[in-house]
C-alpha cells in the first residue's frame, strides 16, 4: 500500500483546530477503501496491510501525539489527540491491531519504567515493530484483580513466573505480554502484585486460542510454566503492581480511543444510509418507535461527546481521574450495545435480494451486535464499573439495608 505523505504536520504551536484538519486532509485522502466498513469492496485487513496503515498514520503525527518525543512520540497535549480522534472517529476505519501496546503497554511503560525499557519498547511500539498483549484476567479472578494466583517466585537476578491468563486479546501475534503476576498469597490481595514486560517466545509460554461468538480466535488463554525472566523484565518497584494495574486500567477505561462517540455518529449515519438504499428498509426510517430510539441514541452520544471532552480539559488541569474513569467505561458500552441492538433489529428483513449497500450493513451490524456483548465485560464489566462509581465516586455505603 503506498499512501501520500506531502501533508504537512502542523507546527506543535499552530493548536487543536490545525490538527484536526490536517487529520481529516490526510486520513480522507489516504484511507484505502476496502478498510472502509460502509465500503462495498470492504474485506478484512491482514496483519501486515494494518501494521503499514497504522504506521503510516504514526508518520503523519497521526498517533502517539501525546508521548514524548524522546520515545518516537509527536510530545503534544491531550487537546490535539482528541482533535485527531475525531477525525478517526468520522471514518468508518478499523480498530488499531496494536491497540494493547498503544493504550495500555505504553502508558504503563512511560509510567513506572526505567529509561532503558521505555527506550527499547516505546518507539518500536509506535512504530508497529512490536504488539503487546495484555495478562491480567485470569480464570477466577477477571475483573476482580485481587484474586490473581499466576506466581511470580525471585531467584537472584531471574524470575519464575507459573500460572494462566484467559481472555489475552492478541497473544497469537504479540511480540509481549503486560503481566500482572503474585509474588506473595492470595491472602495479600492488592500487596505483591507485580508486573512484567515478558518476550511470548520465552520457554514455558503456551497459548491456547479461544474461538469466540462471531467465530474469530482473537482471544487466548496463555500458560505460564516454569517461565524464566530477568530482573530487568520488571515493570516498576516488587510492591507497585496494584497500583500500576490500577493506572492502566483507568487510562483504559477513560482516555482510550476517545474516537468513540464519533465512530458511533459514523456507524449511524452508514446505519440509515443503508436503509435508505433498500425500498424495503426505507420505510423503517418514518416509524416513530424507529424515529425515537435513533433520537435517544443521538442524544447518548451527543452525552458521550461531553463527556470524553469534560475528561481531557480535567486531565490538563491536571485532576486525577481515579474511579471517574468508570463513568465513561459505563457511558460508552452500554450505549453501544444498545446501537448495535437496534441497528441488527432495522436490518433483519435483508435478503439476497437486498441493495448492495444493506446486505453490507447487515454484515458489519451482525457483527458490531456479537461483539457488543463482549463490551460491557472486558475493561471491567458493568457491574463493577457501577460498585466502582457507586463506593468511590457516589461515596455510598456497601450495605444500603
Amino acid at each position: 500500500m503506498q499512501f501520500e505523505q506531502q501533508v504537512a504536520v502542523p507546527d506543535p504551536s499552530a493548536g487543536p483546530a490545525a490538527y484536526r484538519q490536517h487529520a481529516r486532509t490526510w486520513l480522507r485522502a489516504n484511507l484505502p477503501d476496502f478498510m472502509r466498513a460502509d465500503s462495498l469492496n470492504w474485506r478484512a485487513a491482514t496483519l501486515a496491510e494494518s501494521s503499514t496503515w497504522e504506521a503510516a498514520m504514526h508518520q503523519a503525527g497521526l498517533a502517539g501525539m501525546t508521548w514524548p518525543k524522546a520515545y518516537g512520540g509527536h510530545g503534544l497535549t491531550l487537546r490535539e489527540h482528541l482533535a485527531v480522534n475525531k477525525e478517526i472517529g468520522a471514518l468508518p476505519m478499523p480498530e488499531s491491531v496494536s491497540s494493547i501496546g498503544k493504550e495500555l503497554a505504553g502508558p504503563i511503560i512511560m509510567a513506572v519504567g526505567d529509561e532503558a525499557q521505555k527506550q527499547t519498547f516505546l518507539p518500536d511500539i509506535l512504530t508497529m515493530r512490536q504488539y503487546w498483549c495484555q495478562g491480567f484476567s485470569e480464570p477466577d479472578a477477571g475483573s476482580d484483580l485481587a484474586r490473581l494466583r499466576t506466581k511470580a517466585v525471585q531467584e537472584g537476578e531471574h524470575w519464575r513466573i507459573n500460572g494462566q491468563k484467559i481472555w489475552t486479546s492478541g497473544a497469537a501475534k504479540a511480540h509481549y505480554c503486560l503481566l500482572l503476576t503474585r509474588t506473595g498469597t492470595v491472602a495479600d490481595k492488592h500487596r505483591g502484585l507485580l508486573m512484567f514486560a515478558v518476550p511470548m517466545d520465552t520457554p514455558g509460554i503456551r497459548v491456547v486460542p479461544i474461538k469466540s461468538i462471531d467465530g474469530k480466535e482473537s482471544f487466548a488463554e496463555v500458560f505460564f510454566d516454569d517461565v524464566v525472566v530477568p530482573d530487568s523484565a520488571r515493570l516498576g518497584a516488587p510492591d507497585e503492581g496494584w497500583n500500576a494495574a490500577i493506572r492502566v486500567l483507568s487510562i483504559e477505561r477513560a482516555t482510550n480511543r476517545m474516537y468513540r462517540p464519533w465512530r458511533f455518529e459514523c456507524e449511524l449515519r452508514q446505519l440509515i444510509a443503508a436503509c435508505k438504499s433498500d425500498s424495503q428498509l426505507a420505510p423503517s426510517l418514518d416509524d416513530g418507535y424507529v424515529q425515537r430510539r435513533v433520537g435517544d441514541l443521538v442524544s447518548e452520544i451527543d452525552g458521550l461527546k461531553g463527556l470524553v471532552e469534560l475528561t481531557v480539559e480535567r486531565m490538563l488541569r491536571g485532576e486525577s481521574l481515579g474511579a471517574r474513569g468508570s463513568l465513561t467505561k459505563l457511558y460508552w458500552s452500554e450505549c453501544h450495545q444498545a446501537f448495535a441492538s437496534l441497528a441488527l433489529s432495522m436490518l433483519s428483513p435483508v435478503g439476497p435480494h437486498s441493495s448492495p449497500l444493506a446486505q453490507r450493513a447487515h454484515k458489519a451490524f451482525t457483527n458490531a451486535y456479537l461483539f457488543s456483548r463482549a463490551e460491557t465485560i472486558y475493561a471491567g464489566t458493568t457491574e463493577v464499573q457501577l460498585d466502582v462509581i457507586a463506593q468511590r465516586v457516589m461515596n455510598l455505603p456497601k450495605d444500603l439495608t
